[in-house]
């Protein structure tokens, strides 16, 4: 009976600690490891800094294409920019000119 009540003792003193190893060991497990751990976080902010390097290269397109547009425009017409827009469209060339064939890697527009 005294090695059983002793057992019991040693029980009660060793289950509350051991329980709460266990809990918290639960959750530093999910810290690290889980849906939206240390881990998790790691790869958002590489995918965020892949979203931010294409929003930059798109930008530069853009405005690229905004400045080609704002030479066609009414007001401040560029005709050199007019003229080689409506070769490359109509696929003409003048007799004393010379071409330089680009490869498809590398556009014009």
């Amino acid at each position: 009976m005294a090695l059983l009540s002793s057992f019991k003792r040693v029980l009660k003193g060793v289950l509350v600690p051991a329980l709460f190893l266990a809990v918290s060991g639960y959750f530093a497990w999910h810290a690290v490891h889980g849906e939206r751990g240390l881990m998790a976080r790691e790869k958002r902010q590489a995918d965020i800094a892949a979203a931010r390097a294409e929003l930059t290269r798109a930008e530069a397109e853009r405005d690229a294409m905004e400045r080609r547009v704002a030479g066609l425009r009414g007001d401040r017409l560029d005709r050199d920019q007019l003229e080689e827009r409506a070769r490359s469209l109509l696929n003409m060339v003048g007799r004393d000119e010379v071409i330089v064939p680009y490869g498809p890697e590398r556009r014009l527009y």
